[in-house]
């Protein structure tokens, strides 16, 4: 193995030899497997553009059919009300830790832009949060502590597409998922046990049972190794692609002893549906403002969600309130948070055991909602929702009544794309734009809807057709005034570059992170 990346803070207690040989031996072991389930994921996409369209599997209806459950949950997994997510930064986990959330998602995926300092110092820090060391000091000279009381750490690892440059074995980059999962619970899993707490993960981006049953294996293979319990890892899985939405149950069923529920990945979602199945014009999406969780296939997913894991015994998760208070406008708070009432209200009555946010002023809130629902229960799995009943045509069915794309929509999706692409080769993973934190999901959806609309030249609401032409003009006009505000040190000019490939693509680009992971140190 070998370390590509220099020294930097935190390097000498994370990257041991012990924990590297760890990280290695998985690799050695798993990497092919997660090759050819990538490979997969390839073969499915082009069925998909030759007409094909996802459906449940025949081959596993009786894991459908069959009465199973998850294991119990941990007793500090069980309340899950309000869930807290951020990047892994030593202030903002300070700051998540301490807001009154019963879990916290200390994030290396869609939160972390991943430059190498980033990747070992949020290990290191995640690592001092678990002994509970782990300090700040502002350049001002304020102090950052954890409370007393903090929420539970869950970890997400980043997916399985990705890998790490940083560090090779036998000349080829480590898998990016085996290396924060394998640094994580090598370093944490036994101290975790004797808090009375467990290594605990979020993960993203799975595209099938498979994939799932890959991280079972992962997670047998890692406890074997340090003599740990089996089924002491757990894991919550983001249903976050079109795709995996036909394998729920099939994803619970390769988890179950590690299984710790699903969670509805709203964003990811919306984006997967664009990549999948974007190429046929029956699929283009109106502005991302109007793809609420109320409009049809939105809620379809969602109700089957939360009927699915309650079947199974499973928390069921809702998606991300990603809006952030504003200090100095009260009507911009009352407008939003009525928007953040509603949709946890909807989440909460409908039988979710709980939901994200993204800033800890939206905790009292939330939990405010979920309180009003769940009383002194931990969870309201008894909810089981039988009379829902969600077919594949309901999935799919993305026709939103009213639906509309409109130029102010276009423009702000090219102005969050270069945003967040700017801040993102800066080394920031979660950006405030607009009083909302966006990561790399909905700078997903932005520049996935660009290329969509370009691809079929889709009409605005005032007849001109959305194209290549126009929305570079439009990129232009957004540089230059992005840039007469811009600090020192801004990469506008190559964010501009990186969303222009994007969205100029013949075939669409997978995923943004691996164009322009190249570009960072």
């Amino acid at each position: 193995m070998r370390i590509l990346g220099g020294a930097v803070a935190g390097s000498e207690r994370i990257l041991t030899p012990e924990a590297l040989q760890f990280v290695a031996a998985l690799t050695q072991r798993f990497a092919s497997r997660r090759q050819a389930l990538l490979a997969r994921r390839a073969d499915r996409q082009r069925e998909f553009l030759a007409g094909a369209l996802p459906d449940f599997l025949a081959e596993t209806a009786s894991v459908r059919a069959d009465d199973w459950r998850v294991a119990p949950a941990p007793s500090d997994l069980d309340d899950r009300r309000v869930e807290i997510t951020g990047p892994t930064d030593a202030k903002m986990m300070i700051n998540a830790l301490n807001s009154g959330a019963k879990v916290f998602m200390a994030d290396f995926e869609d939160a972390l832009s991943p430059p190498w300092s980033n990747v070992v110092g949020g290990q290191a820090n995640c690592m001092d949060a678990v002994r509970r060391t782990l300090g700040f000091t502002s350049p001002e000279g304020k102090q950052y502590r954890l409370g007393e009381a903090t929420a539970t750490l869950v970890v997400r690892p980043r997916g399985w597409h990705l890998d790490e440059k940083h560090v090779e074995l036998d000349g080829r980059p480590v898998p990016a998922s085996l290396f924060d999962f394998g640094l994580y619970f090598f370093h944490n899993a036994r101290e975790l046990l004797s808090r009375g707490s467990g290594p605990y993960f979020y993960l993203p981006k799975l595209e099938s049972h498979l994939e799932a049953r890959l991280w079972n294996e992962v997670f047998q293979a890692a406890q074997d190794t340090l003599g740990i319990p089996g089924g002491t890892i757990r894991a919550t899985v983001l249903i976050e692609t079109i795709v995996a939405a036909f394998e729920m149950d099939e994803i619970l069923y390769e988890l179950r002893e590690h299984s710790a529920g699903l969670n509805a990945g709203r964003w990811d979602y919306i984006f997967s549906v664009i990549k999948k199945l974007g190429h046929r014009p029956e699929f283009v999406l109106p502005d991302r403002s109007q793809v609420t969780m109320s409009v049809p296939f939105m809620e379809a997913y969602t109700e089957l969600l939360v009927r699915t894991c309650h079947r199974r015994g499973a928390h069921a998760i809702g998606g991300m309130a990603a809006f952030i208070p504003s200090r100095r406008d009260p009507e911009v708070n009352q407008v939003a948070l009525t928007r953040v009432r509603e949709d946890k209200g909807r989440e909460a009555t409908r039988g979710y055991d709980g939901a994200w946010v993204a800033h800890p002023d939206l905790v009292p809130t939330v939990r405010e909602i979920f309180d009003g629902v769940l009383g002194s229960d931990p969870n309201q799995k008894h909810k089981l929702r039988e009379e829902v009943s969600v077919g594949g045509e309901r999935l799919l069915d993305v026709a939103i009544p009213g639906g509309r794309v409109t130029e102010a929509g276009v423009r702000s999706n090219v102005s969050v794309a270069l945003q967040y692409l700017e801040a993102w080769l800066r080394g920031s993973g979660a950006v405030a734009i607009n009083n909302m934190m966006e990561d790399t999901a909905t700078a997903e959806i932005s520049r996935a809807q660009l290329w969509q609309w370009i691809h079929h030249r889709t009409p605005t609401e005032n007849g001109q057709p959305v194209t290549l032409a126009s929305v570079r003009a439009m990129a232009r006009e957004e540089l230059d005034h992005l840039g007469a505000a811009a600090p020192p040190g801004s990469r506008l000019e190559e964010a501009s570059r990186l969303l222009d490939a994007l969205i100029a693509a013949e075939q669409f680009p997978e995923f943004l992170t691996l164009a322009a992971y190249g570009e960072l140190e």
